[in-house]
């Protein structure tokens, strides 16, 4: 698949097959993900992979509200995307370089997860970035490391229907010229 395809193509998949992924895939699709540019060469961004359909059940159940939670009691798979704190948007020695601080950290995690989604989607799978839950609870039931700051789930599996597209704002509504 082309690349332009494939932007056009992806879309948010909320219902999937029971088919598990191998973890050759989600190994590789990380990969992929890891090529992007980030603030100074940070990469800042982390994936915890869940294929346990008990731990995936606990932060649907535990962390997440119920239109979120409905669509991981169908994924087989879920990944929680975190980023090191204090590692991009700063100086080595420690100082914020823009006004943003850890805010950088979300736009070179949000690159890193478009472009986990895309390579998925080129592979066949489906995906969605779920960005609302519990983060404290979320962050205890998978026992992240502290010096990672949870920024989204993926839900991720092989799509159980087609979804119809939904219209997208072209640049008329999107560009503004100076």
């Amino acid at each position: 698949m082309d690349t332009i395809s494939c932007i056009k193509e992806r879309q948010s998949i909320r219902s999937f097959t029971p088919e598990r992924i191998p973890r050759e895939t989600i190994e590789g699709l990380v990969d992929l993900a890891g090529q992007i540019p980030s603030w100074k060469n940070a990469q800042p961004t982390r994936y915890t992979a869940i294929d346990r359909r008990e731990l995936i059940d606990r932060v649907a159940d535990g962390a997440m509200p119920d239109f979120n939670a409905k669509i991981l009691h169908n994924a087989p798979m879920l990944l929680a995307v975190t980023a090191v704190k204090k590692r991009s948007g700063y100086e080595r020695s420690g100082i914020p370089s823009t006004v943003y601080g850890d805010g950088y950290s979300f736009f070179d995690c949000g690159v890193s997860c478009q472009t986990f989604c895309l390579a998925a989607k080129e592979q066949g799978l489906g995906s969605v970035i779920l960005g609302v839950f519990d983060v404290e609870k979320a962050t205890k039931i998978l026992n992240l490391p502290p010096e990672e700051e949870l920024v989204v789930f993926i839900a991720l599996g092989h799509p159980a229907r087609e979804t119809p597209r939904v219209k997208k704002k072209d640049h008329e509504r999107l560009l503004r010229w100076l």
